[in-house]
């Protein structure tokens, strides 16, 4: 194998990236900060809310994309903060104007303030508009394994349900349900939403999600640097462990680690 050559890559809108984990650009001290905690995080998607981060909308003020340039990273503009489909139309054209025709965007629709939890009337509605418009559509939705079906069909490039609440560090509530989005989509499933710490991650992963998207659980830590370093290695830990298969569970059944033939008298 050639060095850095990936035979296990994400796939997304037919782009490759070597990377599982995509980070958010939100709530770091500064974009120096975030440049390093993405740097350690090995993310090559970072996504940036459109509606509270400057990427060129402010000439006068600092640019993320002075810290994070789109030579390097793909920039993923997303939706955080609009409550209705045309907010979040409106955002994402603005954002391909901004980013010289790019197209690959997070959709997002928030349902209220308090949960942050996705309406998803409002994100349907969303996503057909903007696959219609010629845009890659990576959308936030809730664990309904029907929604991400239906995301799916409209022509979705991925779709992203919570693992919990945004900003809660819960983890995963409800592994059940992520399991038959995962076994039953044809586009790549990432968990959005509720991570926590690295722990979450490779659980999302030893599931069979393509990957994990998070930001609160890297910013608000301690040390966002050395957790961005910790979730790198769980990812990737994780999707080790679903490809490797897993022993079966067996609750009732011990079995000796070593043989049980042949004991020495």
């Amino acid at each position: 194998m050639k060095p850095n050559e990936n035979l296990d890559p994400l796939i997304i809108a037919g782009k490759s990236y070597q990377s599982r984990l995509l980070v958010g650009t939100g709530k770091y001290r500064d974009f120096a900060e975030t440049r390093a905690a993405v740097e350690a995080s090995g993310a090559q998607i970072v996504t940036v809310a459109i509606r509270r981060t400057n990427i060129g909308q402010d000439a006068n003020q600092p640019s993320l994309l002075d810290a994070l340039p789109p030579s390097q990273f793909t920039i993923l503009p997303n939706t955080a903060g609009c409550y209705s489909a045309d907010d979040a139309v409106r955002t994402l054209r603005l954002a391909r104007e901004l980013l010289d025709g790019h197209n690959l965007v997070k959709l997002e629709v928030l349902g209220d303030q308090q949960t942050l939890f996705p309406n998803m009337a409002e994100t349907l509605k969303a996503a057909e508009t903007l696959v219609k418009d010629n845009f890659k559509v990576m959308v936030y939705c809730s664990d309904d394994p029907i929604a991400a079906k239906q995301l799916e069909e409209i022509g979705c490039a991925a779709v992203m349900p919570l693992a919990s609440l945004i900003g809660s560090g819960m983890g995963i509530l409800n592994p059940w349900n992520l399991q038959i989005i995962i076994d039953n989509a044809k586009v790549p499933v990432l968990v959005d939403a509720g991570v926590g710490t690295a722990s979450d991650a490779a659980i999302a992963m030893e599931l069979g999600c393509d990957g994990v998207l998070m930001n609160t659980a890297i910013a608000a830590a301690k040390n966002p640097v050395l957790m961005a370093s910790a979730m790198k290695k769980a990812v990737e830990a994780g999707r080790a462990a679903f490809l490797a298969g897993r022993m079966p569970k067996k609750p009732y059944s011990a079995s000796p680690s070593s043989p049980t033939g042949g004991l020495i008298a």
